[in-house]
């Protein structure tokens, strides 16, 4: 089942339960979705990457968007982001922890004989790509900066 159509089913769930925080995360996945498919020029068909690319982006912004309400001690929006961040949370991949992607970096290093910070680049590019999904760039990046330097 495409992530459309799941969404699409979450949605009629959604408004038979009256879940208005759910339904409006729901209906910012579909919203983006929509776009995407737009933009694309009309096709039907979404690569589960990009599906998974927008989904990254999505949770993104709600939590970058729920730090900058609470630093403005704006707690009803904070908890509105932060409600519609665990929402689409739910349709990610488990997000691996800290050790775990550890681990991952360490073993493209010894396979690809990685050694300086120079080749970084490279490395941030495999890892972006078996990590897709399931750890956030940012993190990665600081553990790949942390193990070559």
């Amino acid at each position: 089942m495409s992530l459309e159509q799941k969404i699409n089913d979450d949605i009629k769930a959604a408004m038979l339960a009256k879940e208005k925080e759910k339904l409006n995360a729901l209906r910012a996945i579909k919203s983006a979705i929509l776009l995407l498919k737009t933009e694309k020029g009309g096709s039907d068909e979404i690569a589960p990457e990009a599906e998974m690319a927008l989904l990254q982006k999505l949770v993104k912004q709600r939590k970058e968007s729920a730090e900058l309400y609470k630093a403005q001690n704006r707690q009803d929006l904070y908890d509105e982001e932060m409600a519609q961040y665990e929402v689409i949370a739910q349709y990610l991949p488990k997000q691996l922890s800290a050790d775990e992607i550890k681990e991952v970096v360490q073993k493209l290093i010894a396979d690809n004989n990685i050694s300086s910070i120079k080749e970084m680049g490279k490395l941030m590019g495999l890892a972006t790509k078996q990590l897709a999904g399931k750890a956030d760039n940012k993190t990665v990046s600081e553990i790949v900066k942390s193990l070559l330097s």
